[in-house]
């Protein structure tokens, strides 16, 4: 595993995440990313019923993100880690939404601020690059942002952040109320 301090380049990158909603914490190690990549790749994650429609987050981060290429990957799959099946499933899902030529291959590097990309990049055959785990950058989580919304609409971008205040921060229940 790489840690964030590499200035290794790779040919192509992939980042895959549901960015429910996206934050200027993920803006930052996408543009790492992209500074370390020819070409990078962000897979955002979606499935019917999330709170935050996904192809208005993959707007949302294509718009933030114009260095990389965003798609939408729309699925109804679970996340079990332990099921080889299900991982299969996954992997054959990834690759068939690659966006890029096959000339161009890859994905060579996967890209997160979580350990867990680990083993799927091993199942991709990329390297992993954990980038700013312990979140010292941009000290956020979309996870604080869906409990707390007021409280974190710095770290958000513009129309992101006009979207949570009209969605969540004006409903008392917050974002579950909303969906």
């Amino acid at each position: 595993m790489v840690y964030a301090m590499t200035e290794d380049r790779y040919r192509t990158g992939l980042i895959v995440g549901r960015f429910c909603p996206p934050h200027l914490g993920h803006r930052f190690v996408i543009g790492w990313a992209a500074q370390r990549c020819d070409r990078l790749v962000v897979y955002v994650n979606t499935r019917d019923g999330e709170v935050v429609p996904g192809a208005l987050r993959a707007s949302w981060l294509q718009e933030m993100t114009p260095e990389a290429t965003v798609v939408e990957v729309h699925h109804d799959l679970d996340t079990d880690f332990g099921d080889e099946e299900l991982w299969a499933r996954w992997i054959e899902l990834f690759r068939s939404k690659w966006p890029l030529e096959p000339d161009e291959g890859g994905p060579h590097a996967v890209f997160s601020s979580d350990f867990y990309i680990d083993e799927l990049a091993r199942r991709l055959g990329a390297e992993p690059v954990v980038v700013d785990p312990d979140r010292s950058a941009v000290p956020i989580s979309a996870t604080l942002i869906r409990e707390y919304p007021a409280e974190y609409l710095s770290y958000l971008a513009p129309p992101v952040r006009a979207w949570v205040e009209e969605h969540w921060v004006q409903t008392p229940d917050g974002p579950d109320a909303s969906a």
